[in-house]
């Protein structure tokens, strides 16, 4: 197992990708604190999941955009799990706005949640980590939309891949003091939020023809790179982004 003995906390795990980066952290051995805004019954049942596999779980309710918040829920993951060694920036959202409809509210909390949200809770993470003098792992999740244009995000977009930006100059000053720091973009995934793709026979098709696999991917595949950027295996690694897409950015 890569992650045995290991700590992670992974934001907006309650569901989708976060909740196959939870089931496979916790599969290479990783106890894991699981996240929620909301949903505080599937949040549990991704602990449950954790636990199934023989590791230790306990669900976190917190807005990624609050310090506040984050500051709580990093101090319960460390009195309830122990010290964290991997912190996962999963959470985000996507809304579908025209440019010229977008309102100031809807860029405001996008952008609060999916590139604010992932600083906040690095700082937090690794403010810990440093006066412990602790060595630790975070991984960004981004998106496709890092690589690839499409209708309707000029306010998603620019969030995934200024994460880009975000982890390669954290990588910079953090990674001397012992944390390495990536992201990883998923491409399309089967999930509840891209339901509205997966089940339109007259959209999907199109979409599977310029990935060069020709299918979405599982949760799980997303899960499989987090676990590998948070272990030993990953130690040269730091400051990177790769998109795990099927090779849809690049055909």
């Amino acid at each position: 197992m890569k992650l045995k003995g290991k700590v992670a906390l992974v934001t907006g795990a309650s569901r989708g990708i976060g909740r196959g980066i939870a089931e496979v952290l916790a599969e290479e051995g990783a106890d894991v604190a699981v996240n929620y805004v909301a949903s505080a019954g599937p949040a549990e049942e991704v602990a449950e999941l954790v636990r199934s596999k023989g590791r230790r779980a306990i669900t976190v309710k917190g807005d990624v955009a609050s310090r506040q918040d984050v500051e709580a829920m990093v101090d319960k993951v460390w009195q309830e799990l122990g010290l964290l060694d991997v912190l996962v920036n999963n959470a985000g959202i996507e809304t579908i706005v025209p440019f010229l409809e977008l309102s100031d509210e809807q860029w405001t909390r996008l952008t609060d949640v999916n590139l604010r949200g992932e600083w906040l809770c690095s700082q937090v993470f690794c403010k810990r980590l440093v006066e412990k003098q602790k060595p630790g792992v975070i991984v960004n999740i981004g998106s496709v939309q890092a690589g690839k244009v499409l209708p309707g995000r000029t306010h998603y977009a620019p969030t995934k891949l200024g994460l880009e930006a975000l982890t390669r100059n954290m990588s910079a000053e953090i990674t001397p003091l012992g944390i390495r720091v990536n992201c990883v973009h998923p491409g399309l995934i089967d999930t509840d939020m891209t339901a509205w793709v997966m089940n339109r026979p007259d959209l999907l098709p199109g979409i599977l023809g310029q990935i060069s696999l020709g299918r979405a991917g599982a949760p799980r595949e997303i899960g499989t790179v987090v676990a590998f950027f948070a272990s030993d295996e990953a130690s040269y690694l730091t400051g990177q982004s790769i998109h795990v897409d099927g090779g849809w950015v690049g055909k």
